[in-house]
C-alpha cells in the first residue's frame, strides 16, 4: 500500500492523534525533561529559602566535577551527562516524524538556513546578554538571587570543550522542547497564543528557579521574547544559536574572569 501524497512513509495520518493522546504525550515528554527539572528546581529553591542566611550568600553551581581528582573518569561522566540529556530531543524528533511533520524540520531545527539562523541568533544573544547580566547583578545585590557559579570544573585540557558542549546541549534541549515542541502541541490542543506563550515562559522560568527569584523572572521574560521570535521566524534554529552563545559566554567567561574582576560575584564575595 502506498503512502498518502504529502505524508512521510511510516507516519500517522494527519489529525489521527486524539487530544487525550497529545496531552499524555506532552506530559510524558516534559516529565522526562524540563518538567522534571522545574520540580527539582522548586525543591532546591525551597531548600535555599529555608536555609539560614540570605540567598546571595548561597551558590548555585551549574557545571561541576563528577569525579574530583580523577580527570578521565570525570570526563566520561561529563560526556555521559551531556549525551543522555539530549535523549528527550531525540524522542521529540521521533514523535514529530511519526506525526508526519518531518521530524525537527517542522519546528525549524535543521540545516536549511544556517547563515540566517546564525546571524539572527547572534543578534538576539547580543541584545539579551548585557541586559540579562545587569538584571542578575541587580537581583543578587537586592537579595533575590543566589550567587550563580556557571562552572567549577578542574583546570584540565577538556574543561573548555566540555563547557561549550554543555552550553550547546542546554540550548538544544530547551529551545526544541519548551518552544518548538510545546507550542506546537499546545496549538494542536486548542490553546490560545497568549496562553501558550505564558505556559512556555513560566515553564522556562520554573526550571531556573534554583537560581532564585531573579533567575525565575529573568527567564520568564526571555521565554516570552523567544516565543515571539519563534512565531515571527517559524524556526527554533536562531533561538538555539542565541541560547548557546549566551551560555558559552557565561560558562567560559566565568572560568576566565572569576576572581580577576571585582564586579563578577563569586561565592563568599
Amino acid at each position: 500500500m502506498q503512502a498518502e501524497a504529502g505524508r512521510v512513509p511510516g507516519s500517522l495520518p494527519e489529525g489521527s492523534l486524539s487530544p487525550r493522546t497529545l496531552r499524555s504525550e506532552t506530559l510524558l515528554v516534559l516529565a522526562l525533561s524540563l518538567g522534571a527539572s522545574a520540580l527539582s528546581s522548586l525543591i532546591s529553591f525551597v531548600g535555599s529559602l529555608t536555609k539560614p542566611g540570605g540567598l546571595k550568600d548561597q551558590a548555585a553551581t551549574l557545571n561541576s566535577s563528577y569525579a574530583p581528582g580523577r580527570p578521565w573518569l570525570d570526563l566520561a561522566w561529563q560526556l555521559f551527562g551531556i549525551a543522555t540529556a539530549l535523549v528527550p530531543v531525540l524522542l521529540v524528533a521521533h514523535l514529530l516524524f511519526r506525526e508526519g511533520a518531518g521530524g525537527l524540520r517542522a519546528i525549524g531545527f535543521d540545516r536549511t538556513r544556517p547563515w540566517p539562523d546564525l546571524g539572527r541568533g547572534a543578534l538576539v544573544a547580543a541584545g539579551i546578554g548585557g541586559a540579562g547580566l545587569a538584571f542578575y547583578l541587580i537581583a543578587r545585590a537586592a537579595g533575590f538571587n543566589l550567587t550563580v557559579v556557571p562552572e567549577a570544573l578542574p583546570d584540565v585540557w577538556w574543561k573548555f570543550p566540555v563547557l561549550i558542549l554543555s552550553a550547546v546541549q542546554n540550548s538544544v534541549v530547551e529551545e526544541v522542547i519548551v518552544v518548538g515542541y510545546l507550542l506546537r502541541r499546545l496549538g494542536q490542543l486548542g490553546w490560545t497564543p497568549v496562553a501558550a506563550l505564558v505556559a512556555s515562559s513560566v515553564l522556562r522560568g520554573s526550571y531556573h528557579l534554583y537560581q532564585g527569584i531573579g533567575g525565575f523572572i529573568g527567564n520568564i521574560v526571555m521565554g516570552a521574547v523567544f516565543v515571539l521570535l519563534y512565531r515571527r521566524w517559524g524556526r527554533v534554529g536562531p533561538l538555539v544559536v542565541a541560547h548557546a552563545l549566551l551560555d558559552i559566554v557565561a560558562f567560559v567567561g566565568y572560568a576566565l574572569l572569576a576572581g580577576q574582576v571585582s564586579w563578577l560575584p563569586t561565592p563568599g564575595r
